[in-house]
Formats: structure tokens, C-alpha cells, sequence
């Protein structure tokens, strides 16, 4: 069950996740983080897989898990629970709400995401967070009825390459052209407790934060390069 708009306004969601090859890849060791995470008060947990939800599940049945599953295709650029298996996989594995890239690229097999929303709505009743990389495509995920809409994306897709996440300057504009009912998350890019607030004041409900909490791999390697180790 997700929980209230009062419990949740203004918190903190942590991503728990960890690269392929990682030490840190492992079930038990992402269920750990995500319990330290949700004992010293995150409202959730973000995670990878079905295999990594079914842990934190497992252990922390109460948590509230917003869950996607990373695959690559040869025919597309989008890997963020991109087709209906990844959805029915990640819903089974115990997330409570189902985050997807709801960008407008090709998805593999021609698979649209109008009809992703609506099957996944209908078949699964599930709540939906758009991972978007703009205005844009923020307000149209939030019309086809995600419930959620995340700056995840900003940054990361061919016609944001350009830019830097965190996507601070889409908050306020999003915030005003979504329903109030629509949760509106910044993810990406925000790598201190400042930026945390700051992404809050500019009018986001909710504030993921990742690799600067649960990132061992990627942090140990920033400050080796940055100490010429």
C-alpha cells in the first residue's frame, strides 16, 4: 500500500542499486542498504530488478518500493522497463508502484506506450511513474495516467545529451502544468542534501537520490580519479 500524501510530501526516496559486476550486486547486500535507508527515515526505496525488489520485500515487507527493471535491446535505446514483461515482472516481484521510461523513443518490438499505460492500468491496476527527460513528455506521461512523473531521464536521452541533471529548471514548470494529484519527483543528479532541498523548493513532492547514498562503486572511483589514484 502506498502511503499517504502526508506521510510521504517532502521525503526522501533512495535508489538502492548497484552495477552489473558489482560486489554490491547481490540481494541481500541491496535489501541491507535499503533497510539502513528506510530506518533513518526514507520515505522509500527505488530498486532494480525483480530479483532485488523480491529481497527488499522479503525483509522489509512495509516498505514502499518503487520498482523498474534495466534490460538493453539491440532495436532501442529504452532499458527502463521497457515492454510488458519487464511490467508483469517487476508487479509480480512486489513493487508498489511501476516506473517506466515514458520518453518518446522507440521501444523495442514497436511496443507503444500509450498501450503499455492502459494494459498496465487496466490488467494490473498498478501505479505508474514516468521516468521523462522533459516538460513535454512529463505532462503526456502524466495524461496517458502516470501517476507519477520523475526528471529521471534529463540528461540521458539523445535529445538531452547535452545537459546535466539535476533538472532542477523542469520543476516548476512541471509543478504547474500537472494536476496537483500527480506526484511530481526530481531524480538525477542530486548530490547533496542542498540540492535535495532545493529541488524541493523548486517544486518537487519527492526527491530520489542515488549514487550519492548507495553508490559505493561509483563514489570510490570519483574521488580515485579526482586524487589521481
Amino acid at each position: 500500500m502506498i502511503p499517504t500524501n502526508e506521510r510521504l510530501d517532502q521525503g526522501l526516496i533512495v535508489s538502492v542499486q548497484a552495477p552489473q559486476g558489482s560486489p554490491m550486486r547481490d540481494p541481500q547486500v541491496i535489501a541491507a542498504m535499503a533497510e539502513a535507508s528506510l530506518r533513518c527515515g526514507a520515505v522509500g526505496v527505488r530498486l532494480e530488478s525483480p530479483e532485488h525488489i523480491g529481497a527488499v520485500r522479503r525483509r522489509c515487507p512495509d516498505a514502499l518500493i518503487i520498482g523498474l527493471w534495466k534490460c538493453t535491446f539491440p532495436d532501442s535505446s529504452v532499458y527502463i522497463t521497457s515492454g510488458w514483461r519487464e511490467i508483469q515482472a517487476v508487479w509480480s516481484a512486489g513493487a508498489d508502484v511501476i516506473a517506466l521510461d515514458a520518453t518518446q523513443r522507440h521501444r523495442p518490438e514497436g511496443q507503444r506506450l500509450e498501450a503499455l499505460i492502459q494494459r498496465c492500468r487496466s490488467e494490473l491496476r498498478a501505479p505508474l511513474m514516468a521516468d521523462v527527460d522533459s516538460v513535454a513528455n512529463g505532462i503526456r506521461a502524466a495524461e496517458l495516467g502516470c501517476d507519477w512523473v520523475g526528471t529521471t531521464l534529463y540528461g540521458y536521452t539523445e535529445v538531452t545529451a547535452d545537459k546535466s541533471p539535476p533538472a532542477l529548471a523542469l520543476l516548476p514548470e512541471l509543478r504547474k502544468e500537472l494536476k496537483t494529484s500527480v506526484r511530481l519527483i526530481c531524480e538525477g543528479g542530486i548530490a547533496s542534501p542542498t540540492a535535495a532541498r532545493s529541488a524541493l523548493d523548486a517544486g518537487a513532492d519527492n526527491v530520489v537520490v542515488g549514487t550519492a547514498i548507495t553508490g559505493v562503486d561509483l563514489q570510490v572511483q570519483a574521488y580515485c580519479r579526482e586524487m589521481g589514484g
